[in-house]
């Protein structure tokens, strides 16, 4: 069912000739772990089941007619570094496993990527390509499937290559194994 209100947006963004240099080979420590936990139609104790305190997650209980018609709860976190700026259907699933298996989701993708998630691997590598020759570095953990068959678009449509190097699991880079990229046109 679409949604009854009506919005009128616009978009304004500045034109550049060419975007700024990355330089992303430090992930940094992680900072703090802000989230929001919401229940919709539902007792604000399941809110209250989904973390631990100590964590600094809101909670955030909607009810009444703007709460739409579909009882639910739900986990959004994410992982702030020292070096960073600050669907619906399936199973039911209890508060407390919800609570838990974001977070091993969350320390998962941290320890492989260092704070890079897979899905923004791509718009990083893109950046690099429009950027300045032999300027851009960026530290990303597994490239993807995805990330490779992009680095073939980007080979065939502007004729660049990417070094990469593959950085070892080790002590100071605390996490799984990660690869430095540095653009070669």
């Amino acid at each position: 069912m679409p949604p009854g209100g009506r919005c009128d947006m616009l978009f304004s963004c500045p034109v550049r000739k060419v975007p700024k240099p990355v330089q992303l080979t430090d992930p940094g420590r992680i900072r703090h772990i802000p989230g929001m936990a919401s229940s919709v139609h539902a007792s604000p104790q399941v809110a209250n089941r989904i973390f631990i305190p100590d964590i600094h997650i809101y909670t955030d209980l909607m009810k009444g007619i703007s709460s739409g018609k579909s009882p639910g709860f739900g986990l959004s976190l994410v992982a702030e570094t020292l070096a960073s700026s600050p669907q619906g259907q399936g199973a039911a699933e209890l508060p407390e496993d919800l609570g838990r298996n974001g977070a091993r989701l969350l320390l998962e993708d941290i320890y492989r990527a260092g704070g890079r998630h897979l899905t923004n691997q791509s718009p990083a590598v893109l950046l690099m390509t429009l950027g300045q020759q032999d300027v851009s570095k960026i530290l990303l953990g597994p490239l993807s499937p995805y990330t490779i068959e992009f680095l073939w678009h980007l080979k065939s449509l502007f004729q660049i290559m990417f070094q990469i190097e593959s950085q070892p699991c080790g002590e100071e880079l605390k996490g799984g194994d990660k690869v430095l990229m540095t653009t070669r046109k």
